[in-house]
């Protein structure tokens, strides 16, 4: 049960961060457009000599520059080093990342093990270090008082991300090493599958194979 919890919070974690900054950058884009798009109609109302349209050019203009969006780029930066890291975490979860295994593939069985063991271990100490060195840093930058440029938020919380989601892929390492002792598997992703033909493919063929019956 709490397997499945945290799964859950770690896609929807994922996916809202994701939405969140792309819909971020979505308005972003519009509006600098929209401020140019004002201003050239200002000047080509002026350079045609019509003034109503001028005028209402210049109000849209001043209304669209009224809205102040220069925290966002600091806000999609915050937002997609919360996504990598938790991001990674999942990466481990699912095998989706990237490894080389063309000498560990040719090893016989008995060092093939060992030595993913080894690479597994080496990736739990790893993100163990990174947990205890983020937890030491975001302690004395909340010390520090340390406010963002932008956003005027404490940067204690932007690093947060760093010991928050090191954790995570330290327990998905975790995870996945007691999952290979235990049953030999090691978890991959198959970068040819695509999620929901498989089983779109078998609705397809269930009435088939029922009539056939």
């Amino acid at each position: 049960m709490f397997m499945r919890i945290l799964d859950r919070f770690e896609e929807i974690l994922i996916s809202v961060l994701m939405a969140a900054a792309v819909i971020l950058i979505f308005f972003t884009v519009v509006h600098r457009f929209s401020i140019g798009f004002a201003a050239d109609i200002v000047s080509y109302a002026r350079a045609n000599d019509m003034p109503e349209l001028q005028a209402w050019a210049r109000s849209a203009f001043r209304s669209i520059n009224s809205i102040k969006l220069t925290w966002a780029q600091e806000a999609c930066i915050y937002l997609f080093v919360w996504m990598a890291k938790f991001g990674a975490a999942y990466g481990v979860r699912v095998g989706i990342h990237v490894g080389v295994d063309m000498l560990v593939i040719r090893l016989d069985p008995k060092w093939r093990r060992i030595v993913t063991i080894i690479a597994m271990s080496g990736g739990i100490l790893f993100t163990a270090i990174l947990v205890w060195i983020g937890s030491t840093f975001v302690y004395h930058v909340g010390v520090g008082g340390q406010i963002s440029a932008d956003l005027e938020i404490p940067m204690w919380l932007v690093y947060l991300a760093v010991p928050l989601g090191s954790a995570l892929m330290c327990f998905r390492f975790i995870q996945a090493l007691w999952t290979y002792v235990t049953t030999g598997v090691i978890v991959h992703h198959d970068h040819g599958h695509v999620d929901g033909v498989e089983e779109e493919a078998a609705a397809q063929t269930a009435p088939q194979t029922g009539g056939q019956k």
